[in-house]
């Protein structure tokens, strides 16, 4: 059964097969418009996108296009939908695929937002309502979180940024990654963004 939420000054639609779109993350929307500001010319890439909300509130008050990618068709038409009911849809672009797989080798982004599964596999059993997909981080809860690393990696504009959403600090300090730099991060009700720029 479908249902809806206002998340900022957007109503995004979700049902059982993805992960309900949780309100504290809209720290994250909000830091990317204010880093859009700034930030070079170029679309804005939301990897692990769900239903959309996260990107989709990104671009409120901006011109930027988006490309949202995700590994579930179901998430994929919610993102496409939410797209549409909300006006967004001729900004934005749903690729359904791996994250390795989902990318032109030549196209660059201004900015990439994140928010993978960060759970770690053995306690994916405390979510029973949540889709496993959606929140599987592998052993560690980190294996979505460093392909998210390499899309950006190869994909970021010089001067652009990465925020990535985690479950907690140790995480962030797990995933320090020689291709970043750590800007700043920021905690929410839940979990934490960081922020991440390209090294040298």
């Amino acid at each position: 059964m479908s249902s809806s939420m206002t998340f900022g000054s957007l109503t995004i639609g979700y049902d059982e097969r993805v992960l309900e779109p949780r309100p504290w993350v809209l720290v994250q929307s909000e830091w990317a418009r204010e880093l859009l500001a700034d930030a070079p010319p170029g679309p804005v890439l939301e990897l692990c996108t769900g239903a959309g909300h996260i990107g989709l509130m990104a671009l409120v008050g901006n011109d930027r296009r988006l490309v949202a990618v995700d590994a579930s068709p179901d998430a994929c038409r919610w993102a496409l939908d939410n797209a549409e009911a909300n006006g967004l849809a001729d900004r934005v672009e749903v690729r359904q695929g791996r994250l390795q797989d989902a990318l032109r080798r030549d196209e660059r982004f201004a900015l990439v937002v994140a928010d993978p599964p960060w759970v770690p596999r053995a306690e994916i059993g405390r979510f029973p309502e949540d889709p496993v997909l959606a929140i599987d981080g592998g052993d560690d809860g980190l294996d979505v979180a460093r392909a998210c690393l390499d899309t950006a990696a190869a994909a970021l504009e010089p001067d652009g940024s990465l925020l990535l959403q985690l479950g907690n600090d140790a995480q962030a300090e797990a995933l320090a990654d020689a291709r970043f730099t750590e800007v700043e991060r920021r905690h929410g009700e839940r979990g934490l963004v960081v922020r991440l720029r390209r090294a040298g």
